[in-house]
């Protein structure tokens, strides 16, 4: 008796640890929703809150003396001509929108008020919990990127792990416009994977005069599900616009001439014989909007980017995805600064982007895009001596513990394979002032050296770039950074063993 009593205790626990897992999926799918609801919703408020930036100009100009007025009489043309390109940014956005496909059901309605992590989740500006997103591209340019459910493309060939984790929220200090503006930041639980094909947008769907995209098919738009977000989420689109220039603008080749070309030229040298039938595979950690990882894949590369914001996978998606020619697009990056512009002109001047279409710019067969906090998906076992090169530009400071981003591009690395680094050490998390929970190791270059070859790095090259980054080419005040470049290479085991003192 003794024994059937301990069976169906065990039977029991057993159901209470299942019935606690359930719960837990669901805490998590309800704070994924949430988190990406608030996404979505700082771009959609995008509008909204720049047509109150010039009622403020305006405020400000109305209170002027008469004669003061006279002198700038041509202001109130310049505030009508700022809503038109807010209005033509708010374009682009939508149809942005339209395009994207949620991993999610946001029109569902999740109650996460008894949570336990709700606490962090209710104050904090950045919070994420979507899943992994993994997207290939094919070689033909008549196909369009499509959203993969294959394990190997996040977790390694063969892998049957679910790379899922607990939900995580972080936070990020505010950087200057004009400068290392990469500055968006949200947890992902790595892991789940979805086999839908993003819709394609053709930028035909009405908007309202209260800038509402009227598309019955999107009904997670409808404005009864948004989110009030602060303002400093509409910052991070507002970020995410200068970054399209950086990547997908004429404009900005002048910075990718400072930070790819190096990159880029460095790979082609390294792996000079290179076959098309067999590919070297290269990583491409923050990959932001996705240009540098397709430059690699248009190198001979099978090439993957790693991008831990939704900010920017929602948008590098629809540049990647549903660009349909060069040059398709007009926004307006630098209206929402009247700082250190040289004239009005230079101020409200249009970008068209993309300067080339994806699809035809020649990619290599397995191109492709994952979502996910680095750390949680490439620290899998299968992802263990996977990788010919890791290359990091504007990156490696992003993390709250430096030491173990070293070691996982270490891990992931065959023997010999290669690591190229672009970048300043902007430590993301420095000066978190009142998160005394936060993590942020903040080494000198000279500490991340020798904790490289603590790992079994040996330098092959390094030298400083002077770059800037989002950087408006035409504005008086220019941001630069004396970057860190590098060509590091792994030892095998046997020679780091001795190697070591």
């Amino acid at each position: 008796m003794s024994s059937v009593r301990a069976a169906e205790r065990e039977m029991h626990r057993g159901e209470d640890e299942d019935d606690e897992r359930r719960r837990q999926r669901k805490l998590e799918e309800a704070l994924e929703v949430k988190s990406l609801r608030r996404i979505i919703s700082a771009y959609l408020n995008y509008p909204e809150a720049a047509e109150e930036d010039v009622r403020r100009y305006e405020r400000s100009f109305k209170i002027l003396p008469p004669s003061h007025k006279a002198l700038l009489s041509h202001y109130p043309l310049k505030f009508q001509r700022l809503r038109r390109c807010i209005s033509v940014n708010s374009y682009f956005i939508f149809s942005m929108l339209q395009a994207f496909e949620p991993p999610l059901d946001l029109s569902q309605d999740m109650d996460v008020r008894d949570g336990p992590h709700l606490e962090r989740v209710s104050y904090n500006h950045d919070v994420s919990g979507v899943k992994s997103v993994c997207s290939s591209q094919s070689n033909s340019t008549s196909e369009r990127m499509h959203i993969s459910n294959s394990d190997q493309a996040c977790c390694g060939e063969g892998s049957s792990a679910v790379c899922s984790t607990p939900i995580g929220v972080t936070t990020k200090k505010e950087v200057n416009n004009e400068g290392h503006c990469d500055c968006i930041t949200e947890r992902h639980n790595s892991g789940r994977e979805y086999n839908r094909e993003m819709h394609n947008c053709d930028g035909n769907d009405a908007i309202d005069s209260n800038g509402d995209v009227s598309s019955p098919t999107r009904t997670w738009l409808d404005p009864s599900l948004q989110l009030h977000v602060p303002l400093v989420d509409v910052d991070k689109v507002r970020c995410i616009v200068r970054n399209i220039v950086r990547d997908w603008a004429a404009e900005g080749q002048k910075e990718r001439d400072q930070c790819y070309k190096p990159i880029l030229e460095e790979l082609d040298s390294l792996f000079a014989d290179r076959s098309k039938e067999s590919p070297p595979a290269c990583l491409v950690p923050g990959a932001g909007l996705g240009r540098l990882a397709l430059e690699i894949s248009c190198l001979g590369f099978i090439s993957q980017g790693n991008e831990f914001s939704y900010y920017m996978m929602i948008c590098s998606s629809f540049i990647l995805n549903h660009s349909r020619t060069a040059g398709e697009w007009t926004i307006y990056p630098w209206i929402h600064s009247n700082c250190n512009s040289l004239s009005d002109s230079d101020q409200l001047r249009p970008v068209s982007v993309p300067d080339i279409h994806p699809a035809s710019a020649g990619i290599t067969e397995g191109f492709s895009m994952c979502g996910g906090d680095f750390v949680e998906v490439y620290n899998d076992p299968n992802q263990v001596g996977v990788w010919d090169a890791v290359v990091t530009c504007f990156f490696i400071d992003t993390a709250h513990n430096i030491v173990e981003y070293i070691e996982i591009i270490s891990r992931i690395l065959k023997d010999g394979g290669v690591w190229i680094n672009m970048g300043p050490l902007l430590y993301h998390f420095a000066e978190m002032y009142g998160q005394d929970d936060e993590m942020s190791i903040e080494l000198s270059l000279e500490d991340v050296k020798r904790v490289a070859l603590h790992y079994g790095f040996h330098f092959e090259k390094e030298r400083t770039i002077e770059t800037t980054y989002t950087t408006n080419p035409k504005s008086m005040m220019q941001n630069r950074y004396n970057a860190a470049f590098w060509t590091m290479r792994k030892r095998s085991a046997i020679a780091t063993e001795q190697a070591t003192p």
